[in-house]
Order: structure tokens, then C-alpha cells, then sequence
């Protein structure tokens, strides 16, 4: 069987693949949108400027993994509402700490730290590239990439633990280590490798933000190719699905709002960073676009008082070995269009007037769409939405794309899901 919706679209579904391996870490994605939006003729703008040109037009800032744009209508006065789809850029995983080089026994190892809450045995034994950011002597950064297999977490043989198959327990200090060659541990010089890979001289190299990405790239799998693996669908796929909506958007004429696309940084950490959605970039754009247009502490409020936000971070797939773990009347379904997530606790932001303003922009996409909420005995994650809600007082929806296998290095997807959320994103702005 084959996808029956009408609005499924492969092509975004392949776009969404490179998209991926373009972004193994949230600065590499950072600059990914910033690459499309410029494609799309939006202009990239400092925060060390002044903001002094307020006229229409599609403008973005970038600061390390976090980017915002927004795209100002014709006519749009300094009171325009604001009309909001959040992400973020970042991704369990397992992260260079300030002292690389470890190693024992022969091995050359890389010390790693655990970010987020990544499904740790995902991580054993896979191909794992490395990629990050080198800060420089200059006070620039250099993005870095090995996309081929460099390291590897390997398990123990199951003839050395003969209980691995019952209850397998890792230590995050001393079974996550992944090695990377055969030597003494200072002999690994792993910065010395990562500055000849990024074209920079070692003595430049002065700090660093590196992370381990499965190299396996994304495909489609299933009979019918109806399911799509990938690293990273959580939050990539959000992101992804953002930043075509905002470019559709800019297209349309007679927008009654001003559409936003805002991609965190450090939501798996829990958004407290400067470029988190706890921090004040987004509200710094909200208010510097006001001023620009004219604006002043007024227009803005007013504005605030009419902005609605779509928090898009992907959710749980009713699983079929594990349907007991789900809510018994809400099984989300791959392929069965993006989920409205609801937590009466505000680990989801959404309440009546955030649904009603999604399901509004579902009908008008000709999508389907899926309730979300957990079981009352397996407690929720939680997103962006209520820290934006709460930060900057807008109304704010959670939605998403149900998966399998979250926080996994590698997730599980239905291919025609990441279109339909898309499609449904971009209805949202243009209303």
C-alpha cells in the first residue's frame, strides 16, 4: 500500500534528507537556513548594526546554532501582529569535552559528554562522524565536518556480559567513550586533525563546540518506501518544515500579519542559553522590528497582544510493541498528518484558541491533523512553547510529526508526514 493522501510530495521528503546531512550540528544548520533564506532573496542582518530600514522585505539573524527571520508585508504598520513558527537546531548526542585526548590499553579515545537525554544504546557501535564549530584566535569561527566514519562507541562482546541481553546498564563516564584509533592517549590529538580538516593552523584554535553524528544517511525504508529513517528528525524535521513555509509565505500578497520563523539552540538542554528560546533573541527581533518600522514600546505590546506561535517539535507514533505505554484513546499514527500536542500542565503550551488556530490553518491546507497527549502514568517532554508563551505572553500551539525511536541516533518517520507539516506551517503564516 501507498501513501493515499494528495498532498504527499517526495520531493520534500528528498529535501528534506539533504537538509539533514547538510546540519550535523546546530551551527552547520544555522547556516543551512541561512544559505536558503538568502536563495530566497530574505538579506542577513547583524545585531551589531543599527536596525534602521523597516520597509518590506525578508530579513535574518544568526547567532551560533539560532536563527530567526521575518518577512515584512507591504503596509505592514509598527503595531503589524507577529504570526510565529518555532524549532530547534539541536539533537542528543554525545559532545567533545575541553579535553579531548583519552585513551588506555593501546586505544586512542575522544572524551565525550552526554547532551540532552539521547537513547544511549543507539549510539554503540555505529559509524560516527564529527562536527561542530572551531572558535578562533581572531575571534571567528570555523565550521568543521568529518562526514565519514571516524569514531565508533564499541560494546562489550556479549561473551564478556552474559546479561546484556536481559539488562544492559552503561556507565555515561566509562561506556561512552568512543575510540578512534590504536596509540597512546596523547597521541590522539584529535584538535591538531579537526583544524587540518577545517583548512586552519592548530595554534589558531583556541575553543571549540563538537559533537559525534551518525553517518548513515537518511532513506526510506519499508516495501512501499512509506517510512523515512534519518539522524536528527528531532528537531531538523521541524526546522525544515519552518523555513519552507516562511519562504512560501513571503510569497503571498495581502499578509495580515508579519510571518517569523524562529530555530533554537539547546531545547534538549532546556533552552536556557543565549541562543535558547529562554534567552532574548527572539524578543530582541520582535521589538528592534518594531522600532525600525517606527515603532515604539506601544506598537509593540499591541503587536505582542495579537501574535499566535506554532511551537513544531515532533512527538510519539503510537508504538505496536509498546501501545500500553500510549494513551489508550489517542494513538497518533505516521502518515496520518501533524499532531496537536496538549499537556493540561503546560509541558505543551496549547489550549482552545492556539487548537482552534491550527485546525483553522489544517482545514485551509486540505491536511489532516492527530491529537497528542501522553498516558496519565508516563509524564511528558516538553518543547519551546511554553517558554515562549510564557516569555513573551503570545498565544502558542504545540504541534509536530508523530515518530518512533525518539532520541534515538537515528529516528523514524513517516515520508509523507514531513510534507503535510510543512503545508500546514505555511496555511499558518499566511492566514
Amino acid at each position: 500500500m501507498t501513501s493515499q493522501h494528495p498532498a504527499f510530495d517526495r520531493t520534500h521528503t528528498d529535501d528534506l534528507a539533504a537538509f539533514v546531512r547538510s546540519a550535523p550540528s546546530p551551527y552547520h544548520a544555522a547556516e543551512t537556513v541561512a544559505e536558503r533564506l538568502d536563495a530566497a532573496g530574505f538579506r542577513r542582518v547583524e545585531e551589531t548594526e543599527r536596525w534602521e530600514d523597516g520597509a518590506a522585505g525578508g530579513r535574518y539573524v544568526v547567532r551560533g546554532g539560532a536563527v530567526v527571520a521575518w518577512y515584512v508585508p507591504e503596509g505592514a504598520s509598527p503595531g503589524t501582529p507577529f504570526r510565529v513558527v518555532g524549532a530547534h537546531t539541536d539533537s542528543p548526542n554525545l559532545r567533545v569535552k575541553p579535553q579531548p585526548d583519552l585513551g588506555s590499553h593501546g586505544w586512542r579515545q575522544v572524551a565525550v559528554e552526554i547532551y540532552g537525554g539521547p537513547l544511549l544504546n543507539s549510539w554503540l557501535d555505529r559509524d560516527l562522524g564529527i562536527a561542530g564549530r572551531l572558535s578562533l584566535r581572531d575571534g571567528t569561527s570555523r565550521l568543521v565536518d568529518v562526514d565519514r566514519p571516524l569514531l565508533r562507541v564499541a560494546q562489550l562482546a556479549i561473551h564478556l556480559d552474559r546479561s546484556a541481553n536481559d539488562a544492559l546498564t552503561l556507565d555515561r563516564q566509562r561506556h561512552l567513550q568512543p575510540l578512534w584509533g590504536l596509540g597512546d592517549a596523547e597521541e590522539g590529538d584529535l584538535i591538531s586533525f579537526l583544524a587540518q580538516e577545517a583548512g586552519v593552523a592548530e595554534a589558531d584554535v583556541t575553543g571549540w563546540d563538537l559533537m559525534a553524528h551518525d553517518v548513515q544517511p537518511p532513506a526510506y525504508l519499508g516495501r512501499d518506501r512509506e517510512l523515512f529513517a534519518s539522524p536528527r528528525l528531532d528537531n531538523l524535521l521541524s526546522v525544515h518544515a519552518c523555513v519552507a513555509a516562511l519562504i512560501r509565505a513571503a510569497e503571498q500578497p495581502d499578509l495580515a500579519h508579519i510571518p517569523v520563523m524562529a530555530a533554537f539552540d539547546h531545547e534538549e538542554a532546556g533552552s536556557g542559553s543565549d541562543t535558547g528560546a529562554g534567552g532574548p533573541l527572539l524578543g530582541r527581533v520582535f521589538e528592534r522590528s518594531v522600532l525600525a518600522r517606527g515603532g515604539d514600546r506601544e506598537d509593540l505590546l499591541r503587536a505582542l497582544a495579537g501574535t499566535v506561535c506554532a511551537s513544531s517539535d515532533v512527538g510519539h507514533a503510537v508504538h505496536p510493541n509498546y501501545a500500553e505505554r500510549h494513551d489508550p484513546s489517542h494513538h497518533p499514527r505516521a502518515n496520518g498528518g501533524p499532531i496537536l500536542k496538549s499537556n493540561v500542565n503546560q509541558r505543551y503550551a496549547t489550549d482552545g484558541a492556539g487548537r482552534a488556530a491550527f485546525a483553522a490553518a489544517c482545514e485551509r491546507a486540505g491536511v489532516p491533523f492527530q491529537h497528542f497527549v501522553s498516558n496519565n502514568t508516563v509524564p511528558c517532554g516538553t518543547t519551546i512553547g511554553p517558554i515562549t508563551a510564557a516569555r513573551h505572553g503570545i498565544t502558542t500551539v504545540d504541534v509536530g510529526v508523530a515518530l518512533l525511536s525518539m532520541h534515538s541516533a537515528r529516528e523514524l518517520a513517516g515520508a509523507d508526514d514531513p510534507h503535510l507539516l510543512a503545508s500546514a506551517l505555511a496555511a499558518f503564516l499566511e492566514s
